[in-house]
C-alpha cells in the first residue's frame, strides 16, 4: 500500500517564489522516480498562504519555510504561523527551513540549545536575535532530526534533496539529483562565503587595529603589535578585540589572509605558492592547512570549482 507523505510549503510575505513552486515541482519529479523505483510512498504538496490558510487541524509529515526574498517578515513573523507551527510539531512533523526562513523557526523557540544554519550573511543578525541557538553557518545543511535546516538562497534545492533521501531513499535522490543536473554529494556553506569583518561595534581603538590589519595583512601581525597598536595591554587587547570582532586576533588575521588568497586564485593566474608569498606566509604548506581549515577545501579544488 502506497503512502501518503503530506508536506506543506509556507508562502509566506515575501518568500522566494522560486523556491516555493521549485520545492512543489522538485516534489513531483520525486514522486516519477518513486514510481519507476517501485518505492511505496507519494509526496503530496500543499501551499499554505499564512494569511488564510492555517488550519490547526491539518496533520503534515514535513513544514517547510522557503527562503525569503526581501522584507522583514522572517524576523516578526505573525503569532498565528509561529502557533501553527508548533502544532505540527507536537503532532509529528518534521520542521525545515532554508535561509530566512531559519529564523522563523528560532523565533518559534525550536531551535534553543539546538544548532541550526541560516545564510552566511545573516550570521551576526541571526546571533543577535538568537543567542541559544548554536549557529553552524558552514554547514550548508544540518539535519538534527525532526529540524533541518539549510542555509544559502539556492540551498531549498539541497533541502528538497535531503527530503527525498529521508522520507523515499538515498538512491532516488541520487537519480533525482541527475535528472535536475544538480550536485547531490556533500557541500559546505563556507565553499561560497567571504570574510566581511564587523566595523560597526564601537570600539575605536580596535577598528584603529582592524584597518592597520587590512592594509598591512601580508607584513608581520601578531598580538603584541597589535596590542602596542591599540595602547593596550596583551591581556586587554585579547578581551576588547575578541568583543568587538567575535574572533581571537590570529583567526581574524587568518580569515583576512584566506579571504585575499581566494580573490586572487579566482583573478589571476598566480599559483597558490606565489599568493602565500605576496600575503605574507613563508611555509606555503602552513598556509594550505589554514585555507583548507577555513574554506573546506584545497586551493586546487577551490579553483577548479569557481574559476
Amino acid at each position: 500500500m502506497t503512502k501518503s507523505i503530506h508536506i506543506a510549503i509556507i508562502n509566506y510575505p515575501n518568500a522566494l517564489q522560486s523556491a516555493v513552486h521549485g520545492f512543489r515541482e522538485l516534489f513531483l519529479l520525486a514522486n516519477q522516480v518513486i514510481i519507476e523505483n517501485q518505492v511505496e510512498i507519494q509526496f503530496t504538496v500543499t501551499i499554505i498562504q499564512p494569511e488564510t490558510d492555517l488550519d490547526g487541524s491539518s496533520q503534515n509529515d514535513i513544514v517547510i519555510l522557503p527562503p525569503s526574498l526581501g522584507g522583514n517578515y522572517y524576523i516578526t513573523p505573525q503569532p498565528e504561523l509561529l502557533q501553527y507551527l508548533k502544532d505540527a510539531h507536537q503532532k509529528g512533523a518534521v520542521l525545515c527551513s532554508a535561509c530566512a526562513g531559519t529564523f522563523i523557526l528560532a523565533k518559534s523557540g525550536f531551535l534553543d540549545n539546538r544548532v541550526a544554519t541560516t545564510h552566511w550573511q545573516l550570521a551576526d543578525k541571526f546571533n543577535e536575535l538568537f543567542p541559544k541557538v548554536s549557529l553552524e553557518i558552514e554547514s550548508l545543511l544540518i539535519n538534527d532530526g525532526d529540524i533541518i535546516s539549510a542555509g544559502g538562497l539556492m540551498s531549498w534545492i539541497d533541502l528538497g534533496l535531503e527530503i527525498v533521501a529521508q522520507f523515499a531513499n538515498p538512491n532516488v535522490m541520487r537519480t533525482l539529483g541527475k535528472i535536475l543536473i544538480v550536485d547531490t554529494g556533500k557541500r559546505e556553506q563556507r565553499y561560497y562565503g567571504s570574510f566581511t569583518p564587523k566595523f560597526n561595534h564601537g570600539n575605536k581603538q580596535i577598528l584603529q587595529v582592524q584597518h592597520h590589519i587590512q592594509a598591512n595583512y601580508s607584513k608581520t601581525l601578531n598580538v603584541q603589535i597589535l596590542a602596542a597598536l591599540a595602547c593596550m595591554s596583551e591581556r586587554t587587547f585579547l578581551r576588547q578585540f575578541t568583543n568587538a570582532t567575535t574572533l581571537k586576533p590570529i583567526q581574524y588575521i587568518q580569515k583576512t589572509r584566506v579571504q585575499k588568497a581566494c580573490e586572487l586564485l579566482e583573478t589571476t593566474p598566480h599559483s597558490f605558492e606565489k599568493i602565500a608569498l605576496n600575503i605574507g606566509y613563508n611555509d606555503v604548506n602552513s598556509f594550505r592547512k589554514v585555507f583548507i581549515k577555513i574554506i573546506g577545501l584545497s586551493p586546487s579544488a577551490f579553483k577548479a570549482r569557481f574559476v
